[in-house]
């Protein structure tokens, strides 16, 4: 299915905004480069004798504006013509705050769709970078009308946090480098499910450069809409707003991520709302590291068994470090 330098075209899945294939991916890094953080893979030894496997963290929270979401919105919005009105998209949060950094690297206006339900942390991240943030009720249907509304207006370009050829290529950046700089064969990719351009770019990613490692998806167990889409083989519905700490990814799939995802995916699991914490507080303790609740899914499936890993290289990357210090979930009481 694939030659060394990606997907045919021909297997490609179908859908109505198309996959990257792995030279979009490459492309995409080379363009990035300059613009972007090289983030580190780290180790701890104590986490391997924990786990029985030797487990690989990609630390997108050291990236710029804070998560992996810069490496898609740097790649989109660098292929702009120069004398774009602006950009627009919906955004729970980080990728608005990437947008609106690599909108105000270009001079370009960026208008940000937030949820009300949005943490302050993430609105104050895309004000911070410039981004001009309308708050919506939290549903989807309310994020695209308003986006609608403002490209009506000011003829800005939307771009979607997920379902995008560019975005996706830029996201498989994160996998591309983990998987050079591992200095070995990774095993099992884990990686974290909203609306799937991580996930997407990632198996791409790896179908192109390891086809023998394994990548997993990993979503709440209140947020399952991929993990039910692939065991059904039908895209599911996310409604929306969802009781899960990991808000970063509440968003379903669109038509290509989830093509992706059943064509090159090898599983789906979900955890539970007391694993993710518990993997926060073990990334924060041993690599020092703070993480949002969607980074923490990877782990936390390791933690409740819900893949094998012992014995194995596991690559997991963490997303995202955007949280919000006075609310970490472990110094919440229940009565808060």
């Amino acid at each position: 299915m694939f030659r060394a330098d990606g997907p045919s075209e021909a297997a490609l899945p179908r859908a109505a905004v198309p996959p990257p294939d792995m030279r979009a991916i490459e492309a995409a890094h080379r363009r990035l480069r300059p613009f972007l953080r090289r983030t580190p893979v780290l180790g701890r030894s104590s986490l391997d004798s924990d786990f029985g496997a030797r487990i690989l963290f990609k630390c997108e929270a050291f990236q710029k504006s804070g998560s992996f979401k810069a490496r898609g919105a740097f790649n989109a919005v660098l292929q702009l013509p120069p004398d774009t009105p602006g950009v627009v998209t919906h955004s729970s949060g980080n990728h608005g705050a990437a947008l609106a950094l690599a909108a105000r690297n270009r001079g370009f206006p960026a208008h940000v769709v937030m949820p009300t339900t949005a943490p302050d942390v993430k609105r104050a991240a895309v004000r911070a970078y410039g981004g001009l943030v309308t708050a919506c009720e939290p549903t989807l249907a309310a994020r695209e009308a308003t986006a609608e509304r403002i490209v009506r207006e000011t003829g800005a370009v939307f771009i979607h946090p997920f379902d995008s050829t560019d975005v996706v290529a830029g996201q498989g950046t994160a996998a591309l480098e983990l998987i050079e700089d591992a200095g070995c064969r990774i095993d099992l990719l884990l990686v974290p499910v909203g609306g799937g351009g991580l996930l997407a770019g990632t198996l791409i990613a790896a179908a192109g450069m390891s086809p023998a490692t394994r990548v997993i998806g990993v979503e709440p167990e209140a947020a399952d809409d991929a993990t039910r889409g692939f065991r059904s083989g039908q895209r599911q519905p996310q409604v929306l707003p969802v009781a899960t700490i990991a808000d970063g990814v509440t968003a379903a799939m669109s038509e290509m991520t989830f093509s992706v995802m059943s064509w090159l995916a090898a599983d789906m699991v979900t955890v539970s709302e007391a694993a993710i914490v518990r993997a926060m507080r073990l990334v924060w303790e041993r690599l020092k590291v703070v993480i949002e609740p969607s980074c923490a899914l990877p782990l936390a499936a390791i933690l409740e068994g819900k893949v094998k890993a012992e014995g194995l290289t596991v690559g997991i990357i963490l997303t995202g470090g955007n949280v919000d210090l006075d609310r970490l979930p472990w110094t919440i009481s229940p009565a808060s």
